[in-house]
């Protein structure tokens, strides 16, 4: 990775949708250039996917939160990864991360209502063997 492939990146961070030209005529580089170079990047795994951001509250959740999960490996043989991967399956789950500290997973959620927060979280999350506690943060605003 070069200077070139650095502002490639950081305008498809702000919006995926551009294409080669576009990209070409607001790093002044040649559109050619452009098109080899988001060849490698995707061809590397650099470029591991395109996404689109959405507005939560027009799509019906406007509720976010992290949940801290503290993991009892006493209970069950299943590891970290697959109980990320089992939280991951559900609808309202955004991201799963393993992480170091007092909680062994974070889990960001987004929900319509507290209602819906409260039967993941109590009815989902804590029925699942091996959870020994969790605990929620609700995120206030987001930049």
């Amino acid at each position: 990775m070069d200077k070139k492939d650095e502002k490639i990146l950081e305008l498809l961070k702000e919006d995926s949708r551009l294409t080669s030209q576009q990209i070409s005529k607001k790093t002044l580089i040649p559109i050619t250039t452009i098109h080899n170079r988001l060849k490698k990047l995707r061809q590397t795994g650099i470029i591991k996917k395109y996404s689109v951001v959405l507005d939560n509250k027009k799509v019906g959740r406007p509720i976010s939160a992290f949940v801290h999960i503290a993991v009892d490996y006493r209970f069950g043989k299943q590891s970290q990864v697959d109980l990320a991967k089992k939280i991951y399956s559900r609808d309202v789950v955004e991201d799963v991360c393993i992480i170091t500290g007092d909680y062994d997973v974070m889990v960001k959620i987004r929900v319509k209502d507290m209602d819906e927060l409260n039967g993941f979280v109590v009815e989902y999350l804590r029925m699942i063997e091996g959870i020994e506690r969790t605990k929620t943060s609700v995120i206030m605003h987001e930049v």
